[in-house]
């Protein structure tokens, strides 16, 4: 039967309304979830035991994590939710918690008010957050996939694929025009907590769209014909045949997504604001200004997926970013702050120490270090090694560990000039000559190629993040869909990618060496390449409807 003119029409207004219906939710989502991270450089003095800087923003940037850590379990949870009742609902409450508890935040009292129950409520609210996020995007990619007509899931949810960096930038957008209108210390005293406030204004907005919504048609009818699943958990996760395909997504595809996304944006406005000690005006802007540069390329790797295939846009994604991310970032330095990558070629530091021990090593000492920080951040550091440590990070000057030397158990190098022992005043002096820059100098900043070299990771996320969605959705059955994309999807994207900021920082802490934290994405992505070459199989031209 002919479908006419009218019907036609008709139809592609309901898809326009489930694609903006959907995104925009996200968007806003995502806005909440991202906010936190933003503004994570406050949280470590506002709601952490005062102190020791280093270990608050440490503290901050765990709990950063924690919201991902239980973004699986909220996958779980919502999605069984999603496979019993419906995609519809499902995600309509999802948006209300998340919602909520971002507001919340905007209204918690500081340690200095309340104490201990500061961090314990923080803790809480980012629980609600990840919780809620690991329902909310398994619901809204598979309800977009089940409206979408054949041959065009990767573009239609590639628009979903848009959300989590358009919510990115709307957050960039919110806090930088705030601290452009506000006074340096208002904003820190209040002013941060407007973007959480502003939240309820998009919880009111997204929740008047969604329940326009209608269910989606591919789970309506097999809700009709008595198809759905019984025991989502079990049938996908309990059974060997379906569990085997979630951990080849998981280790093929997710985890390497996971952290070439929050290497190519979050990660990246990390290392320009802490590292290089840009400007927040300038790390801002130029991380928006590549964040609007590489948004329409999700749909246009999404468009290309369905016509060449989704696993070979991922996979090509992860190689790149293995064999580029260190001259990138290299080049970032170089263009960002020159003054800092001469210093660190003309007169570079070294600290020699009986604690030091081969890379590997020091990587999984430096998270062991970073945990000891966070849980017992009372405890004052006692050793020259860590005094050193930490007098180097907080003054912005990288360093490389090396050997102990015979003349004393700790000597600390600056191209000609050496220190034995661990003296503040003697670092200084030693220092100075070198010209290490304690910020960025904003008219010496190569704008043009930061915004370049940010627009290439940008390139490398889209290509990995474009095309997943219409991949995990077409990997499993409908009844179960919701359950199992959403598990693989929130362990890649909440463990193996939420995490980053907090893995990376603690290396480059404990090594002194700022592209350090990049092997950990590094070797990540390296890992689903692999995996993905191997066991994955390619998806675009599976039947959704069974």
């Amino acid at each position: 039967m002919s479908t006419s003119p009218a019907d036609a029409a008709a139809l592609d207004r309901k898809h326009k309304l489930v694609i903006f219906a959907s995104s925009l939710g996200t968007v806003f989502e995502w806005y909440d979830f991202y906010i936190y991270g933003t503004l994570a450089v406050f949280f470590g003095k506002l709601f952490f035991p005062p102190g020791n800087e280093t270990a608050g923003f440490l503290a901050s940037l765990a709990l950063f994590g924690v919201g991902f850590s239980v973004r699986p379990f909220g996958a779980l949870v919502f999605g069984r939710i999603g496979d019993l009742v419906g995609r519809k609902y499902t995600f309509l409450v999802t948006i209300l918690v998340m919602g909520l508890s971002t507001a919340l935040v905007g209204v918690l009292p500081t340690y200095e008010k309340i104490g201990f129950l500061a961090p314990v409520i923080l803790v809480i609210l980012r629980l609600a957050q990840g919780l809620a996020l690991g329902g909310e995007y398994g619901g809204a990619a598979t309800y977009v996939a089940e409206h979408a007509p054949a041959g065009k899931r990767g573009a239609f949810t590639s628009w979903i694929q848009t959300t989590a960096t358009l919510g990115f930038f709307l957050s960039l957008a919110v806090i930088l025009g705030l601290r452009m209108l506000m006074s340096p210390e208002n904003f820190a005293a209040w002013g941060w907590r407007i973007p959480f406030l502003v939240s309820v204004l998009l919880l009111g907005v997204s929740v008047y769209i969604r329940l326009k919504l209608e269910e989606s048609p591919v789970f309506a009818e097999m809700k009709t014909q008595g198809k759905t699943s019984k025991a989502p958990l079990t049938e996908s996760f309990g059974q060997w045949s379906n569990a085997r395909v979630v951990l080849r997504a998981i280790f093929g595809a997710t985890a390497g997504q996971g952290v070439v996304w929050y290497a190519g944006q979050f990660y990246a406005l990390f290392f320009l604001s802490s590292t290089l000690k840009v400007d927040y005006v300038n790390s801002y802007l130029l991380v928006a200004i590549a964040l609007a540069i590489g948004t329409p390329l999700f749909v246009f790797f999404g468009r290309l997926s369905d016509r060449i295939g989704r696993k070979k846009i991922m996979l090509t994604g992860c190689l790149l970013a293995v064999l580029t991310y260190l001259p990138i970032f290299h080049a970032l330095t170089r263009n960002a702050n020159p003054a800092l990558a001469a210093a660190m070629e003309r007169a570079p530091v070294v600290l020699h120490t009986a604690d030091y021990r081969p890379t590997l090593e020091l990587a999984v000492d430096a998270l062991g270090d970073a945990a000891h920080k966070i849980f017992l951040p009372g405890k004052t550091v006692t050793t020259d090694t860590d005094k050193a440590r930490n007098f180097l990070n907080a003054h912005g000057v990288p360093f490389t560990l090396a050997p102990v030397r015979p003349e004393a158990a700790i000597v600390l190098e600056v191209g000609g000039v050496t220190v034995r022992g661990f003296d503040a005043k003697a670092y200084e002096a030693a220092l100075a000559p070198a010209g290490y820059p304690k910020a960025a100098d904003p008219a010496a900043i190569n704008k043009p190629m930061v915004v370049l070299l940010l627009a290439v990771l940008m390139l490398y996320v889209a290509m990995v993040y474009g095309p997943i969605a219409a991949f995990l959705v077409e990997l499993f059955p409908t009844r179960i869909r919701y359950t199992s994309m959403s598990l693989p999807y929130h362990i890649g994207n909440g463990w193996f990618g939420g995490f980053l900021p907090l893995i990376a920082a603690s290396i480059v802490v404990f090594t002194g060496d700022i592209y350090a934290g990049l092997w950990y994405p590094i070797g990540i992505a390296a890992m689903s390449f692999v995996v993905g070459c191997f066991l994955l199989p390619e998806t675009k031209d599976n039947d959704i409807s069974k």
